[in-house]
């Protein structure tokens, strides 16, 4: 049983399971407000609407059980070379839809900075990855082919998002 498995693992082992996305932004802003679930200083808070259009049914073969989406934000900061944020996840069973068409849609997660990187920063870039995960096998991580860079803006935002 254990070499059958072994067999079918490498029938679909070799796949890429690349696809291309498209990322873009809606309105882009940054706040200065205090994280009472950390410390009372203030920090960075970002807010984006995001627009994703993917269509990942082609990843879906009889070894492939369900895909784990997240949207990313990198950036640089003068602390940190590198920052990454996950902003939204989904998971997508075999089966269900999974073409995106997504226009202005919110984050799932905060944006958070806590060094204060995000007030005119000129390089966020959102790319979408995912896990393919299989029946049998390995669990490989995935970057989509696609990604969208853009500015948040050089003031705060006064009052509410």
């Amino acid at each position: 049983m254990a070499g059958l498995t072994f067999c079918c693992f490498l029938s679909t082992d070799f796949n890429l399971n690349q696809e291309n996305v498209t990322l873009g932004t809606g309105k882009v802003s940054v706040k200065e407000v205090r994280d009472y679930s950390a410390e009372k200083e203030k920090k960075d808070l970002g807010f984006i609407v995001f627009d994703l259009n993917a269509d990942l049914t082609p990843l879906f073969n009889w070894n492939v059980k369900q895909l784990f989406l997240y949207l990313t934000a990198e950036y640089e900061t003068k602390s940190h070379k590198l920052n990454q944020v996950v902003l939204w996840d989904k998971i997508v069973e075999r089966g269900n839809n999974a073409v995106f068409d997504l226009k202005n849609a919110n984050t799932k997660y905060y944006f958070w900075d806590y060094a204060h990187g995000l007030k005119g920063n000129q390089n966020v870039t959102l790319t979408l990855s995912w896990n393919v995960i299989p029946n049998a096998g390995r669990l490989p991580k995935v970057k989509g082919t696609g990604s969208h860079s853009f500015v948040f803006p050089n003031d705060y935002t006064s009052g509410r998002f």
